[in-house]
């Protein structure tokens, strides 16, 4: 009788034999591509492989010319070894599974076969909580009319322990060949298929074994893609005088096409985000992907090679590679030095049109509204229309609104903001930019810009203030109520209003900010002082009474530790304050030569202008004058034409 173990042995002795002739001659393009094929084909690693050069490739010349690398390609006795083990481990079910495996309860199964002239057992343990196999039963169905010895012991040992997936010899019966079961081989002609047909043994015959369908098989060329499991299956569930499939071909896999994978949303359909309540802001319209530079926006994953086949007759069957793509290279991107990433160039907003990823510095809008929300973007925003109310528009560059700006809410944190047909903040519309700002008219907002502000045509009931100057110097240049700042000076035609019905106050001369910080240090000084003198008191009170007592608490302890450390601490966050102090006044010193208020035109009765720490109260109307500093009190003198070093007009822009 064959058993399994001669069947391992015979495998190992043929698997020496074809090691030693194992070899193939392949044609690629590249050393690599020739190596990679010569691994499907031996089923083998690559590392595992070495090679002989028969004849040497070329590129060729502009693609022309070009002659394919011709390699003889064998196996290392390192991978040789590794693929006999990992060959005998699959063919035999040695494999060692990492899934997760479901408990399930399952009665235990048990299969009794003839083979030859042997009874042989097979038993399938329970799973979980099902029950084991009967002994009684096994020995009852292994008794019959022509059963000569059954090994009872054997078959309570058998029971207890297991056959581990194998049939075991239990007792001799009356064999008679002429009963045999028949079995019949048959592959199909292009090699890929084949199946056993099986007759069913008369009483006393002996049934199919494993062994015997594998050794068919071999007989027949069969040497790749012998099914173990199904043939196992066929001899534990006969289906006898029907085909049933025992080997298939290993069948080519090819390989995966190159594919992009996006960082950004490519979808350009509109998505709405909803708050834990279930309300949607439909101003966060979320339309705008911002990246910076060098941010990656995308890479491609390249094409995979494809898995060689083989015949059952171990005949070589191509796989065809996946194919590579184009990198999708738009405007304002580049690639890493990987070769494989697409990179951002410029900051801005990232875009995927006609196939390609383009970044642009540059958002244009026809207005900001219900349709577009809220704009947040890291390059520059250009509006054509308006901005409503209610809308905000955040930019790293410029702010250009070629229409109106309502109750809205404009920051360019780096850039100019440039408003051609003016702003109407009803007392609630904020701008901030960190350069200038450009507009045609202020009307009820707040401004804060980092340089200039320059208007043509009014700044009307407004909070403005610029850390150099503020500038009217259109046809009207009107300033009419209102609080402007200004470090270095304010310039218009006419400032106040007749009768004096609106409040119009002008600083300038000092940094509006170090001002604030200075009342806000005079303050935070102030509380300091008074937190010291309570913690003295405190120390004084504790120490006094530590004198006095023979015995000190150790929570009394601990409070003088904690009050002593505080008063240090409040000792020198007090000379870190007088520090800061210093540092602005240095500054405001730096400034002593800046703080004008000048006016071509009329300066009305009431108006309020502070030059530095001196104030002017304008009791009557006055003309064509400007104010400044001198020797601790405003002077007013003749009118000086507005400093315009270093105000670059925007391109475009237009003052009429």
């Amino acid at each position: 009788m064959v058993t399994l173990d001669k069947i391992r042995k015979d495998m190992e002795a043929q698997f020496e034999i074809d090691s030693n002739i194992q070899c193939v001659i392949v044609n690629a393009d590249t050393i690599e591509d020739a190596l990679a094929d010569a691994a499907v084909q031996l089923d083998s690693k690559v590392s595992h492989l070495e090679y002989e050069v028969i004849e040497k490739g070329s590129n060729g010349f502009l693609g022309l010319a070009k002659k394919p690398w011709k390699l003889s390609i064998y196996q290392t006795l390192e991978g040789l070894s590794k693929k006999k083990k990992r060959n005998l481990d699959i063919d035999f079910g040695d494999d060692q599974s990492n899934e997760e495996v479901v408990s399930v309860d399952q009665d235990g199964i048990y299969y009794i076969r003839h083979f030859g002239d042997s009874i042989c057992l097979k038993i399938i343990p329970p799973v979980g909580n099902g029950k084991p196999v009967d002994v009684k039963n096994i020995l009852s169905d292994a008794k019959r009319t022509d059963t000569i010895s059954v090994d009872e012991d054997k078959v309570k040992k058998l029971v207890k322990k297991g056959t581990d997936q194998k049939y075991e010899e239990i007792g001799k019966y009356k064999h008679i060949a002429a009963g045999d079961a028949l079995l019949v081989v048959d592959i199909s002609k292009d090699e890929m298929l084949a199946t056993v047909t099986v007759t069913p043994p008369a009483l006393s015959g002996s049934e199919i074994s494993a062994e015997q369908i594998v050794r068919y098989l071999e007989t027949q060329g069969v040497v790749a893609g012998i099914e173990l499991d199904k043939i196992d299956e066929f001899v534990d569930n006969p289906v006898y005088n029907t085909p049933c499939e025992v080997a298939a071909a290993i069948k080519p896999q090819d390989g995966r096409d190159a594919y992009m994978v996006f960082n950004f949303e490519t979808d350009s359909k509109l998505k709405l985000k909803e708050s834990k309540d279930g309300q949607v802001n439909f101003k966060e319209l979320n339309q705008i992907h911002n990246v910076i530079k060098g941010v990656p926006l995308a890479q491609k994953m390249p094409p995979e090679r494809g898995k060689a086949g083989k015949t059952l007759f171990g005949r070589y069957l191509e796989a065809k590679n996946g194919k590579d793509i184009r990198l999708p290279l738009g405007k304002n991107v580049e690639l890493d030095k990987d070769g494989v990433t697409i990179i951002a160039s410029v900051n801005g907003r990232v875009v995927y049109e006609s196939e390609k990823i383009s970044v642009e510095p540059v958002l244009e809008l026809n207005g900001v509204n219900i349709k577009t929300g809220n704009i947040d973007f890291l390059g520059t925003v250009v509006v054509k229309g308006n901005v409503e109310d209610g809308y905000n528009v955040k930019a790293a560059g410029n702010i250009e609104v070629m229409g109106t700006v309502g109750q809205s809410h404009l920051r360019s944190e780096y850039g100019d903001i440039i408003v051609s047909q003016g702003i109407f903040g009803h007392d609630v519309g904020v701008i901030q930019a960190g350069k200038s700002l450009w507009a045609k008219f202020i009307q009820s907002a707040k401004v804060d810009v980092e340089q200039f502000c320059i208007v043509s045509d009014s700044i009307m009931n407004s909070e403005v203030t610029s850390m150099k100057r503020i500038i009217l110097n259109g046809k009207k240049a009107q300033i009419t109520g209102g609080h402007l700042f200004a470090t270095e000076e304010i310039c218009a035609k006419n400032i106040g209003s007749p009768g004096g019905g609106t409040e119009t106050i002008l600083e300038v001369g000092f940094d509006p900010r170090l001002k604030q910080r200075l009342s806000e240090i005079q303050d935070e000084q102030n509380a300091l002082m008074r937190e010291l003198e309570d913690t003295d008191n405190n120390i004084s009170t504790l120490e006094n009474f530590k004198k006095q007592r023979r015995t000190f608490a150790k929570e009394k302890e601990e409070q003088l530790v904690n009050l002593k450390k505080r008063k240090e601490e409040i000792v020198n966050q007090s000379r870190e304050y007088a520090a800061e102090v210093e540092q602005i006044q240095q500054r405001l010193l730096e400034l002593k030569g800046f703080g004008k208020v000048k006016a071509y035109g009329t300066v009305y009765s009431g108006v309020k202008i502070h030059v530095r720490d001196s104030v002017d109260e304008v009791r009557q109307d006055v003309k064509n004058l400007t104010f400044y500093f001198d020797a601790g009190f405003v002077r007013r003198g003749k009118y000086e034409e507005p400093d315009m070093t270093g105000v670059q007009v925007p391109d475009g822009y237009s003052t009429n």
